[in-house]
């Protein structure tokens, strides 16, 4: 009916029109005319999108900044805003989320880096993305990532398209140099750190990438200091009436576990040394693994106070969209102890596991001019929704693919225009093939699919057990049976991986 009345009111400006024109014979008219018809349909059309969108349609002058801190292999027990954390201090982590939107069931892309980071960047889960796993690739600079080809369009594409200036530093691990998927031709303006995951292991690394160009270290510089110079350097360049997306994807706590200065912590802790077993393919020997593992945490925490000290002093914290996670569950190499500091909260399983300890994070979202205090939302979310939440915020299209779900009205407080995922999907392709699917509080965690005669399924249902504890497959296999199908309905075939 809507359409009609268009149609019907658009017939009455365009006789309108014709009639003036043979009066008037003139160009006056026809300006007017087209300034009167595009006024006429951007009103038809704001009826016509949704009632969320609404709210937040932002004008092209207005955009706003997103800076989103990504740190690698942090448990979401690690800083205090989220369970309790007694022996690791966060206090600039805690103030952001006490003036912040927490996101208290958010799920990262994968349970390792590369395929979380696509999951990410894409808009879609590891049934549908094309990375699912960490998998080398040579090329004549060394051993880099499966690289995102060209028509896989990630969220510095689509905020480019809208005029912001892009920036990435840290880890990448979507492609190596001179390929389709190094991050200058996957919308970043600039980039600085380590393209390939496998070096990142290293915090006194021989090089750096900037752009595509190496920069000699010589193993002297603590990489991730410099990694965070070279990121807050990008925002000072910035006009402050361009908007601009920076993509913090820093390396701590990843083992090594590796701080010039572990005075804050040490002696606080009984200690059992890490040694190094494995040479070049193991992890640095470390002699007082807890002291820096907590270092490390604390040392991330600085980071993200340094970043919104230059935002404010900026005068643009009020407009700037500041998100901080971690791309997967913690992990428990190189002398890490995860269960000394409950790095897990209360959740099972670790990186690499398809439990909730290995997928779920922490999600704290600021945006002061939309959100003025501090909230808990339970709204399930994940990595593959913040593309087409950006794209709502931007007021931009949603590239064809993606599998997320915008979550603005949940930034805009009003959870009751919030749609809701059917399901929550995962697959791995390590330790015999993983596969997990959560849909109304139940979770079937399949392992184990490459070998047919060893696969175990177990079910759980996570409002009652949130430890994945009791496995109810027993008396509820048609529960179990009916999401099998779903998974395997959800599932899509993938050139580069196999169970």
């Amino acid at each position: 009916m809507l359409n009609g009345r268009k149609e019907q009111s658009m017939g009455r400006i365009t006789k309108c029109y014709r009639r003036e024109t043979k009066q008037e014979q003139g160009i006056y008219h026809n300006f007017v005319y087209r300034i009167i018809y595009m006024i006429y349909t951007m009103k038809i059309k704001n009826l016509l999108i949704p009632v969320f969108l609404s709210p937040a349609a932002i004008n092209a002058e207005n955009l706003p900044n997103i800076v989103f801190v990504l740190v690698d292999d942090m448990g979401i027990g690690d800083i205090n805003c989220y369970y309790s954390q007694p022996k690791i201090q966060t206090p600039n982590i805690d103030k952001l989320a006490s003036k912040s939107l927490q996101f208290m069931q958010h799920y990262s892309g994968s349970t390792v880096s590369a395929p979380s980071r696509c999951c990410l960047l894409t808009g879609k889960h590891t049934g549908n993305a094309y990375i699912r796993g960490n998998k080398g690739v040579k090329n004549a600079e060394g051993i880099f990532d499966l690289h995102l080809p060209a028509n896989e369009t990630t969220v510095a594409e689509v905020l480019k398209q809208k005029g912001y200036s892009t920036m990435c530093v840290g880890k990448w691990g979507l492609g190596g140099p001179k390929t389709s998927g190094s991050p200058i031709n996957k919308g970043f303006d600039y980039f600085f750190g380590y393209l390939s995951q496998g070096d990142a292991h290293r915090y006194y690394p021989e090089y750096l990438y900037e752009n595509e160009n190496k920069i000699q270290l010589g193993g002297k510089v603590y990489s991730h200091w410099l990694i965070l110079e070279k990121g807050l350097n990008f925002i000072k360049s910035r006009k402050k009436e361009e908007p601009y997306f920076a993509y913090f994807a820093i390396t701590p706590p990843h083992a090594d576990l590796d701080y010039p200065d572990i005075s804050q912590y040490q002696g606080k802790f009984s200690e059992t040394p890490y040694i190094n077993k494995n040479g070049k393919r193991g992890f640095k020997t470390q002699m007082a693994p807890k002291a820096t593992y907590a270092s490390m945490i604390s040392e991330i925490d600085r980071s993200v106070e340094k970043i919104i000290s230059l935002i404010k002093e900026r005068g643009e914290w009020e407009n700037t969209i500041f998100i901080f996670s971690s791309d997967n569950g913690v992990h428990c190499v190189g002398g890490h102890d995860p269960k000394f500091f409950d790095s897990n909260g209360p959740f099972r399983g670790y990186k690499r596991d398809l439990y909730e300890g290995g997928i779920r994070t922490p999600f704290i979202f600021s945006w002061p001019k939309h959100i003025k205090e501090h909230r808990q939302t339970s709204h399930i979310s994940a990595f593959w929704d913040f593309l087409p939440t950006v794209c709502d915020i931007v007021n931009t299209e949603v590239p064809k693919g993606v599998n997320g779900i915008s979550y603005l009205p949940v930034l805009l407080n009003e959870e009751d225009k919030q749609p809701q995922h059917e399901y929550i999907y995962f697959e791995f392709y390590e330790a015999g093939g993983k596969q997990s699917i959560l849909k109304d509080g139940w979770k079937l965690v399949r392992l184990n699919l490459s070998k047919p005669n060893k696969l175990v399924e177990e079910l759980y249902y996570l409002p009652h057990d949130i430890g994945e504890e009791h496995n109810l497959i027993e008396n509820n296999r048609s529960k179990a049976e009916e999401l099998k199908k779903l998974a395997n309905k959800t599932h899509t075939n993938s050139p580069k991986f196999n169970w």
